[in-house]
């Protein structure tokens, strides 16, 4: 008895202990995180404006859909959610984040496999590796515009210099290009991050596995699948759950590179517009909170696909 109550007694000040030490991070939090948080959610239900941050009245769920009956008998919707801008913003996001995310995903895999392989100069390959996930995304996208720039371009120049294109293409002021390009863009700076938490996934995997694979003959791509895939997947749930979360709120490598593109525009571009731009922060606040219901719920799915997914591996 007096040892579990000694026990009891240590677990509680090992609590009290933890609590003092995270205090401090929680006040920092609360006050550069969840009080602007909460503020955006509450200019989301009025009609501020950026010159009078203080002077918006209660408008309820207006911002986010409200009607008006015509005397046709017609009735007119108004709101984000009956603004085909933000759905055309909604969409744009969507096949941002599916091109970009999967093939980043691919991409950062056959990285990792490749870094962890041994040859000569094998750590100069893992930083250099690394330089486009370091540099800051306005420096990215700003070189890649010059690059894509239809007069002056390295990559016209280099398409024509091989004959895959006879004459200069405006990259980024067609739609269907813009996004692809944008898609690149964006997988050649953050396909090193993927890299580097599956090479962590990869060093703790036993090389004994692959020298009884290799002794018995086994495909090497049956050993991918059946074996590498399934014990990196936790880093790379977690790599794909990052990337997703900035694919969905991504707007500086867009706003460089496309500007103020239609086909481009994402659901932080057309916020930003509403609230900076046109001066309406209080419908712009509406479109950032439902990005934000947006990101977590996409957040807490795959979380719970990675866990369905590992209690199964378990089994």
């Amino acid at each position: 008895m007096k040892r579990a109550a000694r026990n009891l007694d240590l677990q509680s000040q090992r609590a009290r202990s933890a609590f003092v030490f995270l205090a401090p991070m929680m006040l920092i939090l609360a006050v550069v995180a969840f009080w602007p948080l909460l503020r955006s959610f509450w200019f989301a239900f009025t009609d501020t404006s950026l010159s009078d941050l203080y002077g918006g009245h209660w408008v309820g769920f207006d911002n986010f859909l409200r009607w008006k009956v015509l005397g046709s008998g017609r009735i007119l919707w108004r709101g984000v959610l009956a603004d085909p801008v933000w759905w055309t913003a909604v969409y744009n996001t969507a096949v941002f984040s599916l091109w970009s995310v999967s093939i980043g995903a691919v991409v950062g895999v056959i990285m990792a496999l490749v870094l962890n392989a041994e040859y000569p100069f094998r750590g100069l390959v893992r930083a250099a590796v690394l330089i486009p996930w370091a540099i800051p995304t306005i420096v990215s996208a700003r070189i890649w515009g010059w690059m894509l720039n239809d007069q002056f371009g390295i990559i016209n120049d280099a398409f024509m210099s091989v004959g895959l294109i006879s004459d200069k293409i405006t990259w980024i002021a067609q739609p269907r290009l813009a996004m692809a390009w944008v898609v690149v863009v964006d997988v050649w700076k953050n396909a090193p991050f993927v890299a580097l938490l599956v090479l962590a996934a990869l060093q703790m995997i036993s090389k004994d596995i692959y020298e009884a694979a290799r002794l018995d003959g086994i495909n090497p791509v049956k050993v991918f699948f059946r074996v590498t895939l399934p014990l990196i997947w936790p880093a790379l749930l977690v790599a794909v759950l990052f990337r997703l979360l900035d694919a969905l709120r991504v707007f500086d490598i867009i706003y460089v590179l496309t500007a103020n593109a239609p086909g481009t525009k994402t659901m932080s571009i057309v916020s930003y517009e509403n609230m900076i731009i046109f001066d309406q922060f209080g419908y712009g606040s509406a479109q950032s909170t439902i990005l934000f219901f947006i990101v977590a719920v996409c957040a807490v799915v795959i979380i719970q696909v990675g866990r369905l997914k590992l209690a199964d591996d378990s089994q």
